[in-house]
């Protein structure tokens, strides 16, 4: 072998043990770094959980409780599995714009009813009393119409205490006194709330067949009845107005019951989305309810002269009969006259036929 030959056989070697040792070396390297890689992995995951926790763990929790995803539970019952519903969205609807709004409609509603008797003034009888007294209401009508609307006012002054009470009462109460008054006010609209819907029932039944509309009842709004206005149009037993608080009972004020019915017994199944939206229903329709309950009010007491005593005593003056209910005063007449003429027949017939 020549010296040539030796001299590459030598730098062959001398390479294989660079690489040898490189490959050691890289060996080495990896055994000591690659388990600090699962420090630097730790270390991560560290960092993104303290940004995760910046945003408050516990909220990230009960924003989980609240979106309603049912667990399990051994109590039975309509969503007995749902820890948390989510009540906010229900919460600011009531207390947001139902409240606002609804509050205002009222006010506005007195406001516009104090400025229209202040121009208008009470609707007087025209010629005055007659003295001659027509019989209107019996003593059961009276007792149901002063019942319910006894109860009524029960439920409306419960009932807006619950709605408007952290903002009108607390400043006046205290927190003490509201307190006192919230859990006096929640019973009473809770108990007294199934026996005023009872007697709305029997109030529609009784007085259904005297609020059929009918033409008349048009000319009667065309005219201002009689109490815009100077003329007084014609009307039955029932004019229009009363025609329309009384089918706005029948509807409405049905929907407003049967909602309170469903936050009053929520053992009848009901789910906890469909109370909070029969309270939203239940609200707007009562606010609506009173709104116009104030006119009903209005026009029954200091609005017309003559209309309470028809529902305290059951009889009216016959000149208020014939300004305000003509046409249902021609029909008592018109009965009167004919008992009259019917029992002056058989009076002439017992005449003529006694014995001689």
């Amino acid at each position: 072998m020549d010296n040539k030959q030796q001299s590459s056989i030598g730098v062959r070697r001398r390479r294989y043990r660079r690489i040898a040792l490189w490959s050691m070396l890289l060996m080495v390297s990896l055994a000591m770094l690659l388990p600090l890689g699962g420090y630097l992995y730790v270390g991560i995951q560290q960092a993104g959980a303290q940004a995760v926790e910046q945003t408050n763990p516990r909220s990230n929790m009960w924003r989980t409780v609240r979106d309603g995803n049912a667990g399990y539970t051994a109590v039975s019952g309509a969503e007995s599995g749902v820890l948390i519903q989510n009540g906010q969205n229900w919460r600011q609807l009531r207390n947001g714009p139902i409240a606002n709004y609804g509050g205002w409609v009222l006010l506005g509603v007195l406001v516009a009813i104090a400025l229209f008797f202040a121009i208008r003034r009470s609707v007087r009888i025209d010629g005055g009393r007659s003295g001659v007294r027509i019989k209107r209401w019996n003593a059961f009508e009276r007792t149901v119409h002063w019942s319910t609307a006894t109860l009524f006012m029960i439920l409306t002054i419960t009932g807006l205490s619950m709605l408007f009470g952290r903002v009108v009462l607390i400043p006046v109460l205290g927190l003490s006194g509201f307190s006192a008054w919230a859990e006096l006010a929640m019973a009473l609209h809770n108990y007294l709330g199934p026996w005023f819907g009872g007697l709305v029932v029997v109030m529609i039944v009784m007085w259904m067949r005297h609020n059929i509309p009918n033409a008349t009842d048009f000319k009667w709004f065309t005219k201002g009845g009689g109490i815009v206005g100077r003329k007084h149009p014609d009307a039955g037993f029932m004019n229009g107005g009363e025609k329309v608080w009384f089918w706005f009972i029948c509807t409405v004020g049905v929907v407003v019951i049967a909602g309170g019915l469903v936050m009053n017994f929520p053992n009848w199944g009901f789910s906890r989305g469909e109370m909070q939206l029969a309270n939203m229903v239940h609200s707007v329709g009562a606010m609506a309810w009173i709104a116009l309950w104030f006119g009903h009010a209005y026009i029954g007491t200091v609005g017309t002269e003559g209309a309470l005593e028809g529902m305290t005593t059951g009889y009216v003056d016959e000149n208020w009969a014939q300004q305000h209910h003509n046409l249902w005063l021609d029909e008592v007449k018109a009965r009167e006259s004919g008992a009259a003429r019917g029992v002056a027949r058989d009076a002439t017939t017992v005449v003529k036929g006694s014995p001689a």
